[in-house]
Order: C-alpha cells, then structure tokens, then sequence
C-alpha cells in the first residue's frame, strides 16, 4: 500500500502551502505528492495524469476536499468513481472524514449515506462556483455602470504625431525613425498609424 496526495491551486499566483500543511501529519512521501497550478474547469492536467497511472489497488489517495479533483459535479463525481472502484484505491478526505472510503462502514445504509453526501458535497462545489462567476459578472457589469473601464489603458499619442504618419504616409520616413523621434516604440507607433487609417477609410 502506498499513500499519495493531489493537490491543486486554480492559478500558477496561488500558494499550495495551505494545501501541504494540512496533508503533513500523514507521512506522505515527497516523491507521491502531485500537485497542479491549473484551473479545475478541466481535467488536462498534467500532475493527475501522472497520478492516475501511479495508482493502485489498495493504495490511499489524500486531499484537502472534494473540489480539488474538480469543480464539476459530473466530473467530481466520475473521477471519484475512477479511483475507488476502477482502481481500487481509497481516498481520504481531510476537510470531510465522512467520505473516507478506507473507513466506510461494509454494511449497504453505510455505503448509501457515503455516496448520498459525496453527490450532495459535489453538487455544492459545483454551485458554489457558478455563484462566483455570476458575481464577478455582476460586479463587472455595475463596475461598467459607474463609469468604470476594463482592460489597459490606451497610451496617447504625442502632439506631433499626426506630422509623422503623414510623413509615413507619404513615405518620407520610416515607421522605427518616427517612432524613435516621437519617442515611442515601433510597434506602437505602427499601431497608431493603422487605427489612423481606419479612420481616415470610414
């Protein structure tokens, strides 16, 4: 038997500390610990790809909560699936022992209570997130409504340049000298030139 951790953080920006420290008193070799800097929106990562072929019959695999295997609910649960009674390897679930599977009672209202709060704990992850995305959509759109605008900020372009594109225009000098003149760079300065002239063209 061989004891593995899964863990996962959604952006390469966040730490897996918190993740690590938890999983610790476990005696977990380094080596079988896997961990993820991606979003769980999908399951093309590359970690638990690695993890998957590692795992076997009678194995336990550890992780902090449910959601770290995804934040699906089919998926949740499919892979939870995958990994109890397609491989055979149990899973230990520190924020919820309920659902350890090394522990689960033999007797079948044991196994029914199990899976009962499993599809439930994995219906919430799933609606949690989708309540995240609708409120950053909805603080987006009144962040709009303010008067609020997104994106970078368009830099202004020098009172001479209009001089210099129709230089450029007329081929009087190249896109890198007026750039360099105007002090800005030549990918900026060419950029200019062709809103320029989309606008000149409307």
């Amino acid at each position: 038997m061989n004891k593995y951790a899964y863990i996962r953080v959604s952006t390469k920006e966040q730490n897996p500390e918190r993740q690590l420290a938890a999983i610790q008193d476990y005696d977990i070799a380094n080596e079988n610990i896997y961990i993820d800097k991606i979003s769980g929106k999908n399951f093309v990562r590359p970690q638990y790809k690695k993890l998957m072929k590692k795992l076997k019959h009678g194995d336990i695999l550890f992780i902090k909560s449910i959601d770290r295997l995804g934040r699906n609910y089919n998926e949740i649960l499919e892979q939870w699936k995958i990994i109890t009674r397609k491989l055979g390897a149990d899973i230990k679930v520190i924020d919820m022992p309920l659902l350890n599977t090394d522990t689960m009672h033999e007797d079948l209202t044991g196994i029914f209570i199990s899976d009962l709060v499993l599809q439930i704990l994995a219906y919430v992850a799933e609606t949690e997130r989708s309540f995240i995305k609708q409120r950053q959509a909805e603080g987006i759109a009144a962040a709009k409504a303010n008067g609020v605008k997104f994106g970078c900020r368009k830099l202004e372009v020098p009172d001479n340049f209009t001089k210099y594109f129709n230089m450029w225009q007329q081929g009087e000098i190249s896109t890198r000298k007026a750039a360099d003149i105007l002090n800005m760079s030549h990918s900026t300065f060419y950029r200019r030139c062709c809103e320029q002239l989309r606008n000149c063209n409307k």
